[in-house]
Parts: structure tokens; sequence; C-alpha cells
């Protein structure tokens, strides 16, 4: 009876010298079996990722539906087995964030209850990013969102730039936050003439340290902005100075000690130190611009107002072209229409989040392509491989 060898499974991809491709990655060799890839976005722009990360793993995209009844609830269908296999949820994030959120956890939690073996969330903008740390009364909504995820089922996150590291910790699984510097880094060497002759700007001092390590692999100076031309935070009404100092009812009001008698003895209040309140000067740039290309560097572009300030301010001191490079486009509101009026060059953003409708408005609206990065952190979570060779070269503080 012949002996019958059972070995890995072999690729099916020619061995054949891979192709290069743009920003340093090779055109990727998917070796092991068993994993699919799925979109969980109801909407054709959204997919647009989803199928560019696919064609590079060469890979064809899973078989579900995803769609919102007639009474707005979001209903998921898999129309193919998924049982014991790694799955890939990839899930961008259109302006309508909280349908895409319940997109994300009823596919996981569909996938999940069919049996799958690994549920990877590829979220390359994890949305509420932005609120992760306690505000006056609010909440650290991103912290709930981490809670939902884990228990929809997901037990691997990939995203790109998030806008704190410290959000890692807020996941009980394992989160890639992948950096999208090396695309934007390229671009700059590559489509910004003269660069050598730039300035990268931090548009705040929080941002600094960003700015100093884009500076820094380009050989380039830095200039950090300080102040603004508003207040955007400012200190609304939220109950700091309640109970008021004067009352005029009567009776117990619970800052006084009942006594035995009639009278009420009044509890002794304790003096605190008057808390000075925050103000920022006008916008100053420390370092100098004139004669130079400033590039604002930062991870989300948004409201756009503090980056158009920005540039009035750089040309005011001299700078004759004005970038700005992002990693999330999201391009909120009348974003395209003030980036066309205002002093900006030109606004590089990666394809992170659908923004095909803003660069329509637009033509100073830019996109690099991250869909290489995202794919091989797909194949090598895949195949077990080490994630080491997407961080190389990125700093602590990028």
């Amino acid at each position: 009876m012949p002996i019958r060898r059972f070995g890995g499974h072999r690729s099916l991809v020619s061995h054949s010298q891979p192709s290069k491709l743009s920003y340093g990655y090779t055109k990727m060799n998917v070796s092991r079996s068993g994993y699919r890839v799925f979109s969980a976005n109801s909407t054709t722009a959204c997919t647009e990722l989803a199928k560019k990360i696919t064609e590079r793993l060469g890979v064809e995209l899973g078989k579900s539906v995803v769609y919102q009844e007639s009474n707005t609830e979001t209903r998921v269908d898999v129309k193919e087995s998924v049982r014991g296999q790694d799955i890939f949820i990839i899930q961008t994030i259109p302006r309508d964030v909280n349908t895409a959120i319940m997109e994300l956890l009823v596919m996981a939690y569909a996938l999940k209850t069919s049996c799958a073996k690994n549920i990877i969330g590829v979220i390359p903008y994890f949305p509420y990013s932005k609120q992760c740390k306690m505000r006056k009364r609010g909440s650290i909504v991103c912290k709930l969102l981490s809670s939902m995820l884990a228990k929809a089922g997901l037990t691997h996150i990939i995203t790109m730039d998030l806008h704190q590291k410290e959000i890692q910790g807020f996941f009980s699984f394992p989160v890639d936050n992948l950096r999208a510097s090396p695309f934007l880094i390229q671009y700059i060497q590559e489509e910004i003439p003269d660069y050598r002759n730039a300035i990268i700007v931090a548009k705040s001092p929080s941002a600094a340290k960003r700015a100093q390590s884009y500076a820094e692999r380009l050989r380039l100076g830095l200039a950090v902005m300080h102040g603004e031309a508003h207040h955007s935070e400012s200190d609304m009404a939220d109950g700091r100075h309640s109970p008021p100092l004067s009352r005029t009812t009567t009776g117990h009001t619970g800052l006084e000690l009942p006594s035995s008698s009639r009278h009420h003895v009044p509890f002794p209040g304790i003096e605190l130190p008057m808390m000075m309140a925050k103000e920022k000067p006008p916008i100053t740039v420390v370092g100098d611009v004139g004669g130079r290309i400033a590039i604002i560097v930062d991870d989300i572009i948004d409201d756009v107002e503090d980056f158009v300030a920005a540039a009035d301010i750089l040309k005011e001191r001299g700078a004759y072209k004005i970038y700005i490079m992002a990693t999330h486009g999201l391009l909120s509101a009348e974003a395209p229409r003030l980036i066309e009026e205002s002093a900006i060059d030109e606004v590089v953003v990666t394809n992170t989040v659908p923004h095909e409708v803003q660069k329509l408005q637009c033509p100073k609206i830019k996109t690099v392509d991250v869909s290489m990065i995202l794919a091989e952190a797909i194949r090598r979570i895949h195949n077990g491989e080490s994630m080491a060779y997407l961080f190389r070269n990125i700093a602590v503080d990028d």
C-alpha cells in the first residue's frame, strides 16, 4: 500500500521574483488557507478599500449582504461557511459613523455564532478616538466602543494612527496600530518639488512630537504653532459654581448640620484656592518659515477652520507654499469649500476614510493609498508571522 504523505499547503502563486510595488513593500504571497476577508459596509463607496486589499492578497471578497431594513435596523447575511477559519472584517467609517459601527458589531456577532475561529477587525480609522478622555460630565466613549467590539466577538484589531496611542489599553485583545507616515513621507519626497526647502510645522504643541518624527526622517527643520484664533473648548456653564453662594430657601439644604434645637448650626465651609482660567494667546509661530515650504502634519483633518487659520499665519510669516499631511481625511461639513478658498496649496490624506465626493468639490485634496500595508498586516497575522517588519524605522512618538 502506498504511503500517503501529508504536508503543508503549497502556494498557487508563482515563486518567480516578486514584483516591486510602491512605498517599499513587495507583492505578497499568502501561503496558508482557511481565511476569508469580508466587508461590513452597506455603501458601495466604503467597499473600495476592501476591494483593493483583496486584490493585493489575491483573494475574493467574502460573500455577504449588509443592509438596512425599512425601519433602519441593520441586517447581515453571511452567504458562505466560515467555520474554523480566520475572518477579517474590513470596515471603513463613512460620515454615518453610528450605522457603520452597528454594521461591524452585527457582522462580528454573525461570524461568531457561525463558529469562526478568529474574527479580526480591520478598522483603518477607529471612530470615537477623540473621545478617549473624560471631559467634565461626559464619558470615555472610546472605552465603551472597545467593550462592545469585544462582546460582539472580535479577537484582534488592525487600525492605523490612533488619535492617542493609550487607546490600545482600552482593549482586552491585541491591537496593531499601523502607521501611515512612511507613505506620507514618500509622497513628500516624490511629489513636492524642492521639498529640501520645506519645514515641518506642528499645528499645536501637542502635535510637536509627531512633527519632530517627520522632520528627523526627512532631515528638515521644525516649527511649532502656539495659541488659537478662538477658544475651541470654552468652559461652558457646567455647574462648577453651584450651589450659589447666597440662599433664600429655608429649611435643611444639605449644607448644614441639623441640631436638636430649632436653630441650625451652619457647617464650616472649606476655602479652596481660586483656579486661574486658562487663556491661550493669539497664534504665534516658533521657528522661521520665511521663504520656505510649510508642511503641517497631523493625524486627523476634520473641521478645517484651525488649519485655514494656521495657513493664513504661515503666509503672513513668509511661507510661499503650504501643504497639509494627515492620515484620516474626514473633511466634514464645509471643509472642501473652505480648503478651496484658503491659502492652503494641497491637502494630502490617505484612503482610510472614503472622501471621493470631497475630492470632486476640491481639487486640492490628494489621496495616498495605504491598502498595501493593511493587506500585508492581514497576511502576516494569518500566517503567524511577526509584525515588526511593518514598524521598522517607526519612532515611538510617530
